[in-house]
């Protein structure tokens, strides 16, 4: 590292090779160092990109050139210095693995050794650094709580390490705290604002932090490769609950728990209704509703219905996951408390919701289900003077939203309104999960079909200009009612959803009208190019055995060729004047061969109206239909008056000009390009393709709106409608190969699908479940 580059007053950061460490352990450091060094530097690159990325996307949607010039302004700075992040940060992290058996710097000295406070040194704290202490360690709380059990793992192995007690997470060289803080130190190499650095720091929560979980789990595989406690298993000991009511409960009814007098009865009926009378036919029904097919609805539009799905054995499924997931956490959570904290009862619960629903956000800012449940239980606390608990299932669905929100914020841009739609969706959501469980599991509920409506409109891969402004309202409408009306009553959301897909419906068919006619100018395009290429050999198959001068052959392949084109297009192959036009073909070829002839009374005439017509001038019509008919030689020919000619011909522009341009030559399609081009002539109209935009991954949905067999032209609209461009069959079919074009499937079509199937994965990692779970869930 250049010293120029140093900060100022900073010393130069311990090596693990300077260490006072024994040799087994600077060895284990050294290898647990390469491995997170290699992991860090390419998420921090990502983070780098996505910065850049963000800060471009401000700049473009700045409200006036002053904040334009700014963003432009830091992101010019951020390319000059962005090389020194990396390069700083893991110097960072390894000064924090060298210093693991230091006495800790931070902390709180004991108030007994604490003397008089001098008044005189008293200084006010910097707003700067108290903001990027607050940012940081939120991200790091965060990330601290769904990490608990593999930092755990950590403390106890970095204990072993520095020959201390365990570590916790606040002390851990390589935790969250840490990290944050050693990047919150590189981070002064960029030499940029307060602004942005606060943006930076989000953008590594969402970069890097968001696969924290899974490089802690690595870690600790490594250091047990290592030989540091590798047995370690950390499962508390738990009373076991007293079964207070012998008989059997229900399915929703946590074991040991009785429903309380005034609590609303548990609603598992409807479920076991519907999957009693429609178990037969869901073999049938997931056939119809393939979920490989290509999905073929418009933004915010349902994609077939849930004929036949069966909610009980979906939901019966996803208990198990839950179940796996709880079983493996609740080793980090000794049940030390439960009889000192008040269990919630559903109705309650709904009932503090019911009264923070109208309730803006304390911050300002948006929220998420995390700090709506801490409100809920924090003004729980405050009413009963006690510990307050969630049951089992209404933390379930805390959670499944939980994350169902997580999972839908990647894929939302935070500059669309539909951020804080959703935000304002939270806890009428929260309700009707708490309510009804078919939420989950059912594709088509209203609810989730409103959500879903929402979230795609800020979705990354839509344009500025593809959300109609009619949608922006009628979403803001349909949310403004259901926070407005919603008590507990599933009717608000079907009502909703209904008006909402009323005017999803007009908007589709407005955008329908808009495909249709560009579709009708395309097949004009495939016309055209047909009646050219028909032209084409109807003249070169006259002049097959001919041998015409090499000027009367450019007049035939381009000034003729217009007007056989022309007719073919008006009249058809059929007609009397395309007839005509091919006995004319044959006496120009006859009079203007080398054996010579003579051209029939009337033909001049006729050359010369039929290229009239076809938007030659008069002059120039005169002159090519005198050559057409007369067999002069090049020898005979005025050179002057050919030239001039020609140049005057070469001047204007042809019929249909703009297709003939001509196609590069690429080698053979291979095996697997071969294979996607026999799948895209099977892909119906009307599906949906993922382009990859840029080198950042960042990808665009394309309809394709109809493709020609002959020409292997496809045309391709965006979500208004609207022509964004025309590709050959061919090229889309090498860029598939290359993984930058895909197709969308049903499956993954819809925004709450995509994130509900990321959701589940996430389950799946902790319950260790097969597809199988994953398909009947969703």
């Amino acid at each position: 590292m250049p010293a120029s580059h140093d900060l100022p007053g900073s010393q130069p950061p311990v090596t693990l090779a300077s260490a006072n460490l024994p040799r087994r352990v600077r060895r284990v450091l050294e290898h647990l160092l390469s491995m997170a060094s290699d992991e860090m530097a390419r998420l921090l690159g990502q983070m780098l990109n996505d910065f850049e990325q963000q800060l471009f996307r401000l700049a473009d949607h700045a409200r006036n050139p002053g904040l334009q010039s700014g963003y432009m302004d830091t992101l010019r700075i951020l390319r000059l210095n962005r090389a020194d992040l990396v390069p700083r940060y893991l110097m960072g992290l390894e000064a924090a693995l060298a210093a693991v058996r230091e006495a800790p710097t931070r902390g709180i000295a004991p108030t007994s050794a604490a003397g008089p406070v001098p008044f005189r040194n008293l200084s006010l704290v910097d707003d700067a650094a108290m903001d990027e202490e607050a940012v940081l360690r939120g991200i790091a709380m965060r990330h601290e709580a769904r990490a608990s059990l593999p930092l755990h793992l950590l403390g106890q192995r970095f204990g072993v390490l520095a020959g201390s007690p365990a570590f916790d997470a606040e002390r851990l060289p390589v935790g969250p705290h840490a990290l944050g803080r050693i990047l919150r130190e590189a981070s002064q190499s960029l030499q940029i604002g307060l602004e942005a650095r606060l943006l930076l720091f989000r953008t590594f929560e969402r970069t890097v932090m968001q696969h924290y979980t899974h490089l802690a789990e690595t870690m600790n595989a490594m250091l047990e490769r290592e030989g540091i406690l590798p047995s370690l298993a950390y499962v508390p000991i738990r009373v076991r609950p007293v079964l207070q009511n012998p008989q059997p409960a229900s399915d929703e009814m946590p074991a040991g728990a009785t429903a309380p007098e005034d609590a609303p009865p548990p609603k598992p009926e409807r479920t076991t209704r519907r999957a009693a009378g429609t178990g037969a036919n869901t073999s049938s029904a997931r056939q119809a509703r393939d979920p490989h097919r290509a999905h073929t609805a418009w933004l915010g539009e349902m994609d077939g219905d849930d004929e036949g799905f069966d909610e009980g054995a979906a939901f019966a499924l996803l208990q198990q996951l839950l179940s796996g997931r709880r079983d493996l956490i609740g080793k980090l959570r000794p049940d030390r408390g439960s009889k000192l904290r008040t269990q919630l009862d559903t109705h309650e619960v709904l009932q503090s919701l019911d009264a923070m629903q109208n309730r803006p956000s304390p911050t300002g800012s948006t929220r998420n289900v995390l700090e709506i449940k801490q409100a809920l239980l924090a003004q729980s606390r405050q009413q009963h003077g006690r510990g307050a608990s969630l049951s089992r299932e209404d933390s379930d669905a805390f959670e499944l939203l939980g994350m169902l929100y997580s999972q839908i914020d990647r894929e939302v841009r935070r500059d669309t309104p539909a951020v804080g739609l959703l935000d304002r969706l939270q806890v009428p959501l929260l309700r009707i999960a708490l309510q009804d469980r078919a939420f989950f599991v059912r594709p088509q509920h209203p609810a989730r079909q409103l959500l879903n409506a929402v979230a795609e409109s800020g979705a990354t891969w839509l344009s500025d200009d593809e959300v109609d402004p009619q949608l922006t309202d009628a979403l803001r409408s349909a949310v403004e009612h259901v926070v407005t009306e919603y008590h507990d009553d599933p009717a608000v959301f079907e009502a909703a959803n209904r008006d909402l897909q009323a005017s999803l419906q007009h908007l589709t068919r407005k955008a329908e009208v808009t495909e249709r006619r560009h579709v009708e100018a395309a097949r004009g395009k495939e016309k055209l190019e047909l009646a050219k290429r028909r032209a084409s050999e109807v003249i070169e198959a006259a002049l097959r055995d001919h041998r015409l001068p090499k000027f009367v052959r450019a007049l035939l392949h381009q000034a003729w060729a217009d007007v056989l084109t022309l007719t073919l297009l008006r009249h058809g192959e059929e007609s009397d004047d395309w007839r005509a036009q091919l006995e004319a073909t044959r006496h120009i070829v006859a009079a203007t061969g080398r054996n010579g002839g003579t051209a029939p009374a009337g033909l001049s005439e006729q050359i010369e109206r039929a290229l009239v017509q076809v938007g030659y001038h008069i002059d120039e019509a005169s002159a090519i239909a005198r050559r057409l008919t007369t067999g002069i030689g090049e020898d005979e020919d005025d050179p002057a008056s050919r030239t001039e000619l020609a140049m005057r011909l070469k001047a204007r522009s042809r019929l249909g000009e703009d297709t003939d341009k001509p196609k590069p030559k690429l080698p053979p399609r291979t095996a697997e390009e071969q294979a996607a081009y026999d799948h895209l002539r099977t892909v119906p109209f009307g599906a949906w393709f993922e382009f990859t935009s840029n080198q950042q991954g960042d990808r665009v949905r394309r309809r394709l709106s109809w493709f020609s067999p002959v020409t292997d032209n496809a045309l391709f609209v965006n979500q208004r409608g609207q022509r964004v461009g025309e590709q050959s069959l061919d090229s889309l079919a090498r860029m598939m190969a290359k993984g930058q074009v895909r197709v969308v499937t049903a499956d993954r079509g819809r925004m709450v699908d995509r994130a509900w199937h990321s959701a589940l994965n996430a389950l799946r990692s902790f319950a260790g479940s097969g597809s199988g779970a994953e398909e009947a869930a969703s």
